[in-house]
């Protein structure tokens, strides 16, 4: 199963912690945060990915095709006779397909671009800036039990993300991509998506996922809330930045399982 990673966005209100990065290549505990995203679907068993880059997509392939060597001590023999790494890393088995999605292509177009490497009926979606420790098969049992398009995870940190109505059953029955105010769910990403979700999107640069293509869901009964009552967060300004640094400098770090 193919997990999909929005990697594309500007990432401006980040721009105080790296002007030359992209928000998903920022640095916490010394990985980008991207990596802990993979790193957290891989340890759960879903090692293929799909990169939608946009924005300094570059520094996101130089960093994987270097990957060993970021990763690990060598020796360099300047006579031309190569490198020998000391450690190797423990990610062999991941598959990353780098694909370039648009600068300035919006959430749904970039998701839409991806289709054609999506070979299985269901996918994972989500976010490259945002970590939680959700439950992922778990999730995925929730998705196929129910037989709907879409399962977005609804999490409770203050709002200002986009609010989930949900009836008891989970069937979402409103979709409000930035509320002024929240006092119920708001979409942490980590999606499940079905085939039919791309009957939902086009390609065209303007398509912002969690507007239109989220909102016919809706109105198609075919969208799901998967509720997480635990930890998650994004790394959408400095100060979101220092949390999670902070987290990892205190050994405690929710989604940092695989120590």
């Amino acid at each position: 199963m193919k997990v999909v990673i929005l990697c594309g966005g500007f990432g401006t209100r980040i721009r105080d912690v790296s002007q030359d990065l992209p928000k998903p290549m920022v640095p916490i505990g010394g990985r980008p945060i991207l990596w802990h995203v993979m790193k957290y679907y891989a340890v759960h068993g879903f090692n293929e990915f799909v990169l939608c880059l946009g924005y300094k997509g570059d520094a996101i392939k130089d960093y994987f095709l270097n990957y060993q060597a970021h990763t690990s001590d060598f020796t360099l023999s300047l006579d031309g006779s190569g490198i020998d790494y000391h450690r190797g890393h423990d990610e062999h088995d991941w598959k990353i397909t780098f694909a370039e999605t648009g600068l300035n292509t919006m959430t749904g177009g970039r998701v839409a671009r991806i289709a054609r490497y999506i070979d299985g009926d269901t996918f994972m979606l989500t976010y490259g800036d945002g970590v939680g420790n959700v439950d992922l098969q778990a999730l995925l049992a929730f998705h196929r039990s129910h037989g709907k398009a879409m399962t977005v995870t609804g999490v409770r940190p203050p709002g200002r993300f986009g609010e989930v109505e949900a009836a008891e059953a989970g069937l979402v029955a409103g979709f409000n991509e930035k509320p002024q105010t929240t006092g119920g769910w708001i979409s942490g990403g980590f999606f499940v998506c079905d085939r039919r979700v791309f009957d939902y999107l086009d390609p065209r640069e303007d398509l912002v996922l969690e507007r239109e293509p989220m909102r016919k869901l809706v109105a198609d009964g075919e969208l799901m809330l998967y509720r997480h009552e635990d930890f998650w967060q994004c790394m959408d300004t400095y100060r979101d930045y220092k949390l999670l640094e902070g987290l990892i400098d205190a050994g405690e770090a929710p989604w940092i399982t695989w120590r």
